[in-house]
């Protein structure tokens, strides 16, 4: 069995796309996956199989919420071990204690690639945001106060590659990373 982690994208946002916790983690045990564990209410499912292909896990967690809650809703699926060490690739700026500062990981979803991101994307602002890109994932970090004069975050809700990106808080990625 190996242990892997689904990030639902745009569930339970501004009271679209719901989707209670415990009836996801109830479809992810019916549908075969064992140890199901849920963190927040943003769409953090850990769960084992005995499959080892993330796109297949990927597209079959696709149809399940398709089927049982009726949202077309993308899912990124990483082995757990690989988000391990994704984080142990992170930069020193990336997840201080700073408080001023938040710290995302932004996960890129097959096929899109950090070109493609970057193009439609653009440049960070440097004096508001720092951005590290590595394997599928780009570490980014910007003022707090500050958010709204970043290039990245509107860029990143409003885009047309907002769908093919999901995006947690390094906060959310150590706890789903250690569970």
């Amino acid at each position: 069995m190996k242990r892997y982690i689904a990030l639902l994208r745009g569930i339970n946002v501004s009271g679209k796309n719901k989707i209670p916790m415990s009836e996801l983690k109830t479809g992810f045990s019916e549908h075969g996956f064992t140890e199901v564990v849920t963190y927040l209410n943003s769409g953090n499912v850990i769960f084992s199989c005995v499959i080892d292909n993330e796109a297949i896990l990927s597209n079959d967690i696709k149809l399940m919420i398709k089927e049982r809650f009726d949202l077309d809703i993308p899912v990124f699926v990483v082995l757990q071990k690989k988000l391990e060490e994704l984080l142990n690739h992170a930069p020193d700026w990336w997840g201080d204690a700073n408080k001023e500062i938040y710290d995302n990981l932004i996960f890129m979803m097959s096929p899109l690639s950090y070109k493609e991101f970057y193009d439609v994307i653009g440049n960070p602002k440097a004096e508001y945001e720092k951005v590290h890109n590595y394997s599928n994932a780009i570490f980014w970090s910007f003022i707090r106060k500050d958010y709204q004069k970043t290039n990245w975050w509107s860029g990143t809700a409003r885009s047309n590659i907002s769908d093919k990106i999901t995006i947690r808080t390094a906060n959310t990625v150590r706890k789903i990373v250690s569970m």
